[in-house]
């Protein structure tokens, strides 16, 4: 246990993943004081609700925390009956999840999910910081979005507010595979620009190179691999279009495994404004900004301790 108490004001915040479980403790003046990742139990709710809970059970007792506020983030949104909906780790779907958090931590826990708390961090004090307009993407198991204006998660009445994934991807061509997507609809973007949606597009059949891979097989020089990455930036700068065409934000940030692949924040910008709505004004450049994460996949965790720490107020 620390010699130290870090009783007043500190934040917990988890992040619940599709492949890992992030803890962090944020001090009062949002510097980290303590993280661990654990693997996600795959499929199993009640696994996934205790090892969220003895992530922070070791926070408090290492720290020495008899009280601190907990945000968790968290795949899809909550309805108005306090169930999960449009979580890719479909074993969330349909549970009560808050309640399951508050009555296995003893306190009660602010939910938002997890593209919302990569909004929030980085419009605090990431990328996006002092920007009036931050969308946020998440590029990994699943691919999310969130918004924050001047600081503060839009939400929508319906927990929608940003939900970039489960549109069709825009000004589709043959090109781009009709994959059908768990909710129902197909040729999703999530599908298409997912971590396993890249796979996919590369190596159609299983045991291919995933992702990462697929990234230091370009870098070595494969001409297929490459090929891949180009397909998934034109994909990428065709979704983020509409994003500025409806939104306009003043910063896009991009978090989760796949925004480490550098080349995006060259390539996309330059390849977006084609489809950008500037009639009149062609040739004219484009003020959106394209960052990475500036906490980078730890973002989201910083944001749900920011969300709990909000919660309080």
């Amino acid at each position: 246990m620390s010699s130290v108490s870090l009783e007043s004001g500190c934040a917990i915040g988890v992040d619940l993943g599709g492949t890992k479980i992030e803890a962090i403790v944020l001090g009062p003046d949002g510097a980290e004081r303590w993280r661990r990742r654990v693997p996600t139990p795959a499929g199993d709710y009640e696994a996934t609700v205790a090892a969220v809970a003895a992530l922070v059970g070791q926070a408090r007792h290492e720290l020495g925390l008899r009280s601190a506020s907990i945000g968790a983030g968290t795949p899809g949104s909550l309805t108005a009956e306090g169930l999960i909906k449009n979580a890719n780790s479909t074993c969330l779907n349909g549970r009560p999840l808050q309640r399951d958090l508050e009555a296995a931590l003893g306190q009660p826990v602010a939910l938002a999910n997890d593209a919302n708390c990569l909004a929030l961090s980085e419009a605090t004090d990431g990328a996006g910081a002092g920007a009036a307009v931050v969308f946020a993407v998440i590029l990994g198991t699943g691919v999310g979005g969130g918004i924050a204006v001047h600081g503060r998660v839009l939400g929508g009445p319906n927990g929608l507010a940003g939900e970039w994934g489960h549109n069709p991807m825009p000004w589709a061509t043959a090109a781009d595979p009709r994959w059908p997507c768990y909710c129902g609809q197909s040729t999703c973007i999530e599908m298409l620009l997912s971590g396993p949606g890249l796979a996919r597009d590369h190596h159609p059949a299983p045991g291919g190179p995933n992702a990462s891979e697929i990234a230091v097989l370009a870098a070595a020089g494969d001409a297929a691999a490459q090929a891949t990455l180009a397909r998934h930036a034109e994909r990428l700068a065709r979704a983020l279009s509409h994003v500025i065409n409806l939104l306009d934000p003043d910063v896009i940030v991009l978090g989760g495994g796949l925004s480490r692949l550098d080349h995006l924040y060259d390539t996309v910008p330059r390849l977006w404004a084609r489809h950008v709505f500037a009639a009149g004004a062609a040739g004219q450049p484009l003020h959106t900004q394209l960052k990475p994460a500036l906490h980078g996949d730890s973002s989201g965790v910083r944001g749900a301790a920011w969300l709990g720490r909000a919660a309080l107020r």
